[in-house]
């Protein structure tokens, strides 16, 4: 049988050693810094009891000492004539002052930074700061969040009490700022801007917050705006090294503009009055050329299919073709989608497998990577923010048991298979749109076990909001549910791929997303998938 071998560059996903830059990337591990983060506090508060019983004893000191000294100095030759006072001074300036001393210079601090270096080599670094950052604009894109939502916590379908500061946005708008990310840095300082005219305390000043917002803004092209910002800036601070120059600038361009005609800054940009939010700027576009159709889908717009499609589809109790293990206990089997064909399966894991499968993986999580098309090195990369795991039958019986099973609901040899790969999705964990198959140049791996036949994706979490997985081509969003598992197939019968497959995880809004799937491959399906007529059977 041909094993025909086609699309886009091959995924692979690698296991390694976790470095401090990932945390962001998994809920599951971010959760032990909670745990970390509750000792610390601990170690805090012991520090905090040892330094306040350490100036309760020096203010005992103090006062005794205050009271003595009082009454020796107002006749000291009186004092000392009593031999028991001159030997008790001899007695405190030699021993109980030393004692004293060495209270003093005592740092009950010790235990407390050997706690905090102990924990530091597992602390998030800048790059997790940051990751985390773009992680909500990821979010408020997606989803259609204002800045201000998060700012004061209200997300879809929840209300917490987990806001923002003026401090908090600011450093949001800061770090796209220093990605030359204009676009998203004008609503997070707009937003401090907001909180700060509101009278919220900072430690950043208002004239660097106008600052930033002013270029920023100008950097989107609203001239207007940004000199308004500007002339707000020079009127607090008339001594800005930037601002005086800035204003000319922009006034000096404006004039130009204007007087040239070449676009209307009145119509082009709205009233400078009016607050910058969501929707005043366009999103500048980037490399995925059907990001809309996959945010909307995201959001639950668009999509679906006709009644009469819909009535097409079933559910059944499905008893891989009478085997053994499923006669007893069928696997209850729905639709999701008609063609290409998508179908869930209910009960697929019990809650006692999903936790050992965690449990397993949990340990071995690192940052998912994609190999580049160009250089074929494996590397991070923003569309697939998530950590994985790979589980071998040898790691435990529950492995053997899900890899058994697969095998049986959907007929195919799992011999050839990829090891069972469990994912965790971290803040804004997603993967943007890819197929799950290959196109030439293939890895070695593919010559010998052929391409990614079929993909079977169990659903190990519920998810409070986001993290669907949508299929862009057709329209279809199918929802996380614990427990339950989709598969489809990636490829026709011919070997020839299926593009419509192309799909994606949706960003996680709200809560962790665990997920554990199985690629099937070619090699040992010939005859339990033999080739159709067509190319597209």
């Amino acid at each position: 049988m041909r094993l025909c071998l086609c699309l886009v560059s091959w995924v692979l996903l690698c296991c390694g050693s976790i470095t401090q830059a990932e945390i962001f990337t998994s809920i599951g591990q971010m959760t032990d810094l909670l745990y970390t983060e509750k000792e610390l506090v601990h170690s805090l508060r012991e520090y905090i009891k040892a330094e306040e019983s350490k100036l309760s004893e020096i203010k005992s000191w103090a006062r005794r000492l205050d009271d003595l000294t009082r009454v020796s100095t107002s006749d000291p030759e009186g004092y000392l004539a009593h031999p028991v006072n001159a030997y008790k001074l001899m007695k405190r300036l030699n021993t109980e002052w030393s004692h004293l001393e060495s209270l003093v210079l005592h740092n009950p601090s010790d235990g407390f930074i050997s706690n905090m270096t102990m924990h530091r080599q597992y602390f998030p670094d800048e790059e997790d700061e940051k990751g985390a950052a773009k992680a909500l604009m990821r979010l408020q894109d997606t989803y259609h969040l204002d800045s201000e939502d998060f700012s004061k916590g209200r997300l879809p379908g929840m209300h917490s009490s987990a806001m923002l500061t003026v401090d908090d946005c600011f450093d949001m708008g800061k770090t796209a700022y220093n990605e030359a990310d204009y676009y998203h840095a004008v609503l997070w300082v707009q937003q401090a801007l907001k909180q700060l005219d509101a009278g919220e305390e900072a430690v950043v000043s208002k004239a660097a917050v106008l600052d930033y917002l002013s270029y920023s803004v100008y950097q989107m092209g609203d001239l207007p705006r940004a000199i308004e910002l500007t002339r707000r800036l020079v009127a607090i601070e008339p001594s800005h090294q930037r601002a005086g120059g800035n204003l000319r600038y922009f006034e000096k361009l404006l004039l130009k503009a204007q007087y040239e005609q070449q676009e209307d800054e009145r119509t082009e940009h709205p009233d400078s009055e009016e607050p910058i939010q969501l929707g005043t700027y366009v999103r500048p576009k980037d490399h995925l050329p059907e990001r809309d159709v996959y945010e909307a889908l995201c959001r639950g717009e668009g999509g679906g299919m006709t009644e009469k499609r819909r009535s097409r589809l079933f559910c059944r109790y499905q008893d891989g073709s009478r085997n053994p293990r499923l006669l007893l206990k069928p696997m209850k089997e729905e639709d999701e989608w008609d063609s290409p064909r998508i179908v869930r399966y209910l009960e697929a894991l019990s809650d006692y497998e999903i936790e050992k499968i965690k449990e397993m993986a949990k340990p071995r999580l690192a940052r998912a990577t994609v190999r580049d098309p160009k250089t074929g090195v494996l590397t991070t990369a923003n569309y697939r923010v998530s950590k994985s795991a790979w589980l071998e039958e040898e790691d435990g019986p529950v492995v053997a048991r899900v890899n058994q099973r697969i095998q049986d609901i959907t007929g195919l040899t799992v011999d050839t298979a990829e090891l069972l790969q469990v994912a965790n999705y971290g803040v804004g964990g997603q993967y943007e749109p890819h197929f799950d198959f290959s196109r030439r140049p293939f890895d070695s791996n593919l010559k010998v076990d052929g391409n990614r036949l079929a993909t079977f994706l169990n659903y190990m979490s519920d998810v409070e909001a986001g993290g669907a997985t949508v299929f862009p081509d057709f329209g279809a969003v199918i929802q996380p549910k614990k427990g339950t598992a989709v598969f489809w197939y990636n490829l026709f019968k011919s070997g020839e791929g299926d593009y419509r497959t192309r799909h994606a995880a949706c960003p996680v809004l709200v809560g962790s997303k665990w997920v554990s799937n199985k690629w099937i491959h070619e090699r040992g399906q010939e005859f339990l998938r033999p080739c159709g007529l067509t190319e597209v059977d």
